[in-house]
């Protein structure tokens, strides 16, 4: 799938933005401040495709030449099937995802047949419509319809290619025009080759997107440039009532334009000069290609604080031409994926592999202009001093996989991850649980954004910043925002404190937009209890020991909500009584799953689950049921694709394992706790084995790069089992032979290496493990292991061994659970 540059080509060189910011400063009244930094920055992470990070290039891994691991990744993976990713171009964790938008309500669906535009902002799996902003739709012809539905153009498959950081297609109407695209960490460029004609447009849509538009605007400033803005709000659950943000940009064309117009509603106006208000809007320009030269080169730059910020953007980035652009993408991609190097797996595997580590490095995305200013949640402008400034916050997904992968593997932009978190609550009132752009959403259940910043905590990122972390988070844990304020948090902890669970009642009516934890009683209160047990760790680690037995009492919080009448986890009424189907399969008040898949969600204190289940032995028959275990020893991939949950939102009447959603992603490594690491071994292979390199090949939403994680993190053999923490599960990797390049800073090893000899179907078991040359004989080892460069050494073979099955070899609890106290020290 990866592109081949085109080779022997004129090309005209670099889109002339100086024109541009001088018009704009008159425009806006005052000078532009230069952004001679950030576009040396540029200039150096285009030759060297150094990471853009503001403080030097990180340690780079030892080149490989004969081979470029940008050529194993396919974009197009997770784009049938409600994966709902793009294919289109990005640069790791950039302002800007430029992407063809086919109708599909989150952008792009393997599936369909006509492309209506090309936006500036996409979310990597998402389950709702948001982003979508300006998509731009080159055409040929008369000006017949402002509907980009209307003026799409039909594709095809074979005429169409993508690889990190740059997609090209040809569009099958008006002529043939192809369409390639590139990306910067605040710009999208863009090129249009048309046939021969002297009406060649480009159409540039400020009124649709993928989200509620309520209004937009649009100035043709010069015969080359146009600047837009998009305001507007939603995402699930109703959120077009939330709070609105606008999208600010100027797209700069590489030659003037011969004519341009506007639109508003269904009125176009050729030679009209700015369209602004609610409905369908937009301009177009047109071109003459009919003299030999038919390429358009085109530069958008985007700032979510205000027109000067983009125009900063555009001068800081968009002065180099369409092929650097996409040769320093290749580049940054090439050394964000060259810090992971693996050896054996097979090609299939390596291609799954790498896509899935691309994606993981999507999101969050930039926030700040390259100036430092950014928005912050309190609709200030605000600028970033000693960190930058980060957003989109998809935290009920990630802080299960993906915020403990980019701790190892970028844990420079892990710390300013979670100081744009702290600077919400700081600017905004509160901590959020789904944040987009400058906006809360309040999507999902319980709290997420806890496990998310203590394990920032725990992993060393937040030095400096601990107490501030501290309060930020005692103040969620304890409290509920205020009626004003538009961050629901934990909207039910009033009643989570004073009963020691989280009524379920589904019927109450909501506050705010988004979703309400009472609606989901039964998982909130687990979601809580997980989030207080990690609390209670940074607490009593920060010396706050009152808090920390306090935070610890309502880690045990799970047992309020099991009855053991069924034995299982069941949701209670306002009155205390439990309530629903008594059948675990068939349960209420599990968001997005069942009781059957909640029933793992307690990582903070296992050994205590295990004994209210009944002991190891009945905990081990009931996942053996649940992962069907008994037909997956025999047939592993047929398994995991007929008898478990197998579409992305089949979330009910279900009593096995879902590996579509996150709820049970943890579940696999639960049989370390009853002594049968080599069973979690044959889950998760089995669990791999849905993941391919076809459009339908991750499961379920990706939801910024959350499943993604999970198949890299499964994949090395290293999975963080209990988050918000340092503890790390081991199952056998299906590499022989793993080298993370880390960070010197964070990592003074600079890296961690783990070997699998013979690893593969036919010996995936663990015999035995070393950790820095000395037996270890536990199936789980610590950030600080990592840190200090302890290589990891499996030997496997191909039956199971007696290695990781005694009581103390299973990952600790939280060390003020119960269980604890009655666990011997391994």
């Amino acid at each position: 799938m990866a592109w081949i540059e085109r080779r022997g080509r004129r090309t005209r060189g670099p889109v002339r933005v100086g024109a541009a910011v001088a018009l704009l400063a008159a425009v806006l009244g005052g000078g532009l401040a230069p952004a001679a930094a950030d576009g040396a920055d540029a200039a150096a992470a285009a030759r060297t495709g150094a990471v853009e990070d503001g403080r030097g290039p990180l340690p780079r891994p030892e080149p490989v030449p004969t081979e470029r691991l940008t050529d194993l990744v396919n974009p197009f993976i997770g784009t049938r099937n409600e994966g709902n990713t793009f294919p289109g171009a990005a640069v790791p964790f950039g302002m800007v995802q430029l992407s063809p938008d086919t109708g599909h309500n989150t952008g792009y669906d393997w599936d369909d047949s006509h492309i209506r535009g090309f936006s500036a902002v996409h979310l990597a799996g998402v389950g709702c419509a948001i982003g979508g902003d300006l998509p731009v739709m080159p055409t040929t012809g008369d000006i017949t319809s402002s509907d980009n539905a209307a003026y799409a153009s039909s594709f095809s498959h074979d005429q169409e290619t993508a690889a990190p950081g740059h997609y090209r297609v040809r569009l099958a109407d008006y002529g043939g025009i192809t369409a390639e695209l590139s990306a910067t960490r605040h710009t999208g460029r863009q090129r249009y080759t048309f046939p021969a004609t002297d009406k060649a447009n480009v159409l540039l849509n400020t009124g649709q997107a993928l989200h509620k538009v309520t209004s937009s605007q649009v100035t043709v400033l010069d015969d080359r440039t146009v600047a837009a803005s998009v305001t507007g709000s939603g995402f699930c659950q109703r959120t077009d009532r939330s709070e609105p943000y606008t999208v600010h940009t100027i797209t700069r064309f590489d030659r003037p334009f011969a004519s341009h117009g506007t639109w508003e509603g269904d009125r176009v106006t050729a030679g009209g000069d700015a369209s602004e208000g609610s409905g369908r809007r937009g301009a177009y320009v047109r071109f003459d290609t009919t003299a030999g030269d038919r390429d358009v080169e085109a530069v958008t730059a985007i700032s979510y604080v205000d027109r000067a910020g983009a125009a900063r953007n555009l001068d800081a980035e968009g002065r180099t031409s369409f092929d650097a652009t996409a040769a320093a993408a290749q580049r940054a991609w090439e050394e964000r994926l060259g810090r992971v190097r693996v050896q054996g797996g097979g090609d299939a595997r390596r291609r799954t592999f790498y896509s899935a580590l691309y994606r993981a490095l999507l999101h969050p995305n930039v926030g700040q202009d390259v100036d430092g200013r950014y928005t912050g949640w309190d609709r200030k402008v605000h600028r970033a001093e000693g960190f930058t400034y980060y957003q989109n916050w998809s935290l009920w997904d990630t802080y299960r996989t993906q915020a403990q992968l980019l701790a190892l593997l970028a844990p420079e932009e892990s710390r300013d991850m979670a100081l744009s978190l702290l600077k919400v609550d700081q600017q905004g009132g509160w901590l959020p649980k789904w944040g987009y752009a400058t906006a809360e959403t309040n999507i999902m259940t319980g709290d997420p954004v806890t496990p998310f910043l203590t394990n920032a905590y725990r992993q060393g990122l937040l030095k400096g910043h601990e107490e501030e972390a501290y309060r930020a988070l005692k103040k969620n844990a304890d409290g509920v925002p205020p009626p004003g304020s538009p961050y629901a948090g934990r909207d039910a902890n009033r009643a989570y404190l004073a009963e020691g669970f989280v009524p379920h009642q589904p019927n109450r009516q909501k506050v705010k937009p988004g979703d309400s934890d009472f609606h989901h009683g039964g998982s909130a209160t687990l979601e809580y209890a997980l989030a207080d047990a990690a609390l209670a760790e940074m607490a009593r680690k920060l010396g706050h020991t009152e808090d920390a037995g306090r935070y610890a009492a309502r880690g045990q919080s799970y047992r309020n909500v099991f009855d053991a009448s069924t034995g299982f986890f069941r949701s209670r009424d306002a009155e205390g009584a439990f309530t629903g189907p008594a059948d675990p399969a068939r349960s209420e008040g599990f968001h997005e799953g069942t009781a059957w898949q909640y029933q793992w969600l307690v990582p903070q204190d296992l050994p205590g689950l295990v004994s209210l289940i009944g002991g190891r032995e009945a905990t081990e028959r009931r996942l053996d049921s649940f992962f069907a275990y008994d037909r997956l020893r025999s047939d592993p991939e047929g398994t995991a694709r007929e008898v478990w949950v197998g579409g992305p939102y089949d979330y009910d009447n279900a009593d096995t394992y879902n590996p579509q959603n996150e709820p049970d992603l943890i579940a696999p490594y639960t049989y370390l706790a009853t002594g049968s690491p080599a069973k979690t071994t044959d889950v998760v292979h089995a669990a791999l084995s849905l993941f391919t390199d076809a459009p339908d090949g991750i499961t379920g939403n990706d939801d910024l790069g959350t499943m993604s994680s999970w198949m890299v993190l499964s994949s090395i053999g290293v999975f963080p089992v209990f988050p918000g923490t340092d503890t790390w599960g081991l199952s056998t990797p299906v590499f022989e032979r793993v080298e993370l390049v880390l960070d010197r800073r964070w990592y003074p090893r600079g890296r961690f290496l783990i070997t699998a000899p013979g690893a593969g179907a036919a010996g995936r078991y663990v015999q035995s493990a070393r950790l820095g040359g000395k037996e270890l004989p536990r199936t789980w080892i610590t950030t600080e292991d990592i840190r200090a460069g302890r290589d990891l050494a499996f030997a496997a073979g191909p039956g199971p061994s007696t290695w990781g099955t005694d009581p103390r070899d299973a990952p600790p609890p939280a060390p003020d659970a119960p269980s604890a106290a009655r666990r011997a020290s391994p």
